[in-house]
């Protein structure tokens, strides 16, 4: 059933690149644009425009006499079914014109579709034996056929018809996962192999190795897309393979096709690696000068730094991620002492310390404030970093009187509708300043749960969420409540909430690194955050830094807008060519 029709035609002749191939490097350079490359071969091939026609050779037609004729001897020899008689296919189900030799046909004329092995989960091993065949599944089938995390079944438990045999392909049937319904793959029959029961094998008459081409092919998976459905999981009927309208070549025109296929996928392979290497090569050269950078010793060496990094910036900030590094360092630099230059006259942190202390011993004799437990000193090993004259190192609960909000029960409806009150929510934190929120509360929710109204300039941080929720900061552009996942720290005089919350934002990882030693669900909590070392600059110095950090921030932002333009105008260019080809 599976002989081979093979066909002896030139190859070299038709590998001329045609017009409509001569941008590859153009498009390639667009965002995602090989993958476009891709699906562009496939669709000239499933077209019959990315070969020419050559009128020598024998018309698909042909081919499908001695299909037909193949499959009646097999019915009479009682190796396959006799089929019910196929609809015709209608004008509307074609979606383009077809060059003369070629021929649309149903599914069912060109191949057979068996069904995969059913088998208990006790029948199941994990390894081989002589007595048990390896089980292809939905996981396998990933563009080709990969033997990763086999299950083995009892041989009795598979038919003949269900061994697999060179040319067959592999097929997902049934899957959670829309994308993965309809997936295919070759079996090139190195390994004596069947197939789970949600999958299914298509059997050529005749072994096509153009059908690869077609099942890879947009075509085909946009008729797979419109034909699976499914409640919770996604099926595909073998009736919808069987009655896919599939363009056919003559057989000497298949072999050229998949020739080429293969010739211009090998491109995209190595336009994709020439891709990979260009991006690590830039990530070496970009990570060493931003490195360099954001660990300089003083604002001078800084200084210098940037010079380096201003002489190549169009080719170190060619991309988002490069850009997003940049502002990292810059961040860094700020926090480090190292963005701007110090003053000697200014008033040195420790003075202002003093202040903020006697503030709150004023506030702590009046009974506005609770005394805090006396603190350890900051040891030396615990200072990530050194800094400059003038600065010291405090934890945010000796500068900040911070806490969480509070939740309330849902269940009260009178707490959530036609709420008027701010209540911000980790959802609500993106390292910006918070003027709105996703949910408001009522007036009656702020008073019967006794939440707090934390001022503008607090700079609330994402304690509870996940990996991705975590250490997610913003600053109150109003005064608003918050909810239990959120910690705020209120303003204190004499330290700027815009440095506050750049130092928050360069700490992010120190708090997610916090959050997976404490439990299961990640999280951190008041105490870790009260606890936090804060490099407290002059008050002078804490201005000039905000500003330059803004300055540069905008700069980072236009650099962005920038990169965002140029690839929207070469993804313009790209979709026209693209359109131009397969016009």
């Amino acid at each position: 059933m599976n002989a081979s029709l093979t066909a002896r035609e030139p190859v070299a002749r038709y590998l001329a690149t045609p017009p409509l191939l001569q941008h590859f490097d153009r498009v390639a350079q667009a965002p995602g644009g090989v993958a476009r490359l891709r699906e562009l071969i496939l669709t000239l091939a499933v077209q019959g425009k990315l070969v020419p026609q050559d009128p020598a050779d024998e018309p698909a037609s042909v081919l499908l006499e001695r299909i037909r004729a193949e499959k009646v001897r097999l019915v009479k020899e009682g190796k396959i079914r006799k089929e019910k008689p196929l609809a015709a296919i209608s004008e509307e189900e074609k979606p383009f014109a077809l060059p003369a030799s070629w021929e649309w046909v149903r599914g069912a004329t060109v191949y057979s579709i068996i069904r995969g092995v059913t088998y208990q989960k006790d029948d199941a091993s994990a390894s081989p034996d002589e007595k048990l065949c390896p089980i292809l599944r939905a996981n396998n089938i990933r563009g080709s056929v990969n033997f990763d995390d086999l299950v083995y079944v009892p041989k009795h438990l598979i038919s003949a018809e269900q061994q697999l045999l060179e040319g067959d392909f592999v097929v997902c049937l049934a899957s959670g996962s829309k994308n993965l319904v309809g997936k295919v793959a070759v079996f090139l029959g190195n390994l004596e192999c069947s197939f789970g029961a949600f999958c299914g094998a298509i059997r050529p008459v005749f072994r096509m190795d153009f059908l690869g081409v077609y099942f890879a092919s947009p075509l085909y998976r946009n008729a797979v897309s419109e034909a699976s459905a499914g409640i919770g999981i996604n099926n595909l009927k073998s009736t919808s393979l069987q009655s896919l309208a599939i363009p056919i070549p003559p057989l000497a025109e298949q072999s050229r096709i998949v020739a080429r296929v293969e010739e211009l996928m090998a491109l995209c392979d190595a336009l994709e690696e020439k891709g990979r290497l260009a991006a690590a090569q830039h990530e070496r050269l970009a990570g060493a000068l931003f490195d360099a950078l954001a660990n300089s010793a003083s604002a001078e060496e800084a200084a210098d730094h940037w010079q380096r990094i201003a002489a190549h910036f169009d080719l170190l900030l060619d991309r988002p991620a490069a850009v997003d590094r940049l502002e990292q360092a810059i961040l860094q630099l700020a926090v480090r002492g190292r963005l701007v230059l110090q003053n000697p006259a200014d008033e040195p942190a420790s003075a202002l310390l003093q202040k903020i202390r006697t503030e709150k011993d004023r506030l702590i004799a009046n009974g506005q404030l609770r005394r805090d437990k006396p603190l350890p000193p900051i040891s030396d090993e615990e200072k990530p970093f050194e800094l400059p004259e003038g600065w010291e190192w405090v934890r945010f609960r000796e500068v900040f009187d911070g806490g969480s909000g509070t939740t309330p029960l849902r269940a009260k409806t009178h707490f959530f509708e036609d709420g008027t009150e701010m209540w911000v929510k980790t959802t609500d934190l993106n390292n910006a300043i918070v003027t709105t929120c996703e949910e408001l509360i009522t007036k009656t929710a702020v008073i019967e749960n006794r939440l707090n109204y934390y001022p503008a300039g607090s700079v609330c941080i994402a304690m509870y969420g996940g990996s991705g929720t975590i250490g997610k900061s913003g600053i109150l552009g109003v005064a608003s409540t918050i909810n239990q996942s959120v910690f705020a720290l209120p303003p204190t005089k004499g330290i700027d909430s815009h440095f506050v919350h750049i130092y928050v934002i360069t700490i992010r990882n120190k708090w997610m690194g916090f959050a997976a030693g404490l439990r299961k669900d990640p999280n951190i909590n008041g105490q870790i955050i009260k606890n936090m070392l804060f490099p407290l600059p002059p008050l002078a110095e804490q201005s000039r830094i905000v500003a330059r950090v803004a300055e540069l921030r905008a700069l980072c932002a236009q650099l962005r807008d920038r990169l965002a333009t140029t690839a929207q105008t070469r993804s313009r260019l790209a979709e026209a060519l693209l359109e131009q080809a397969v016009a």
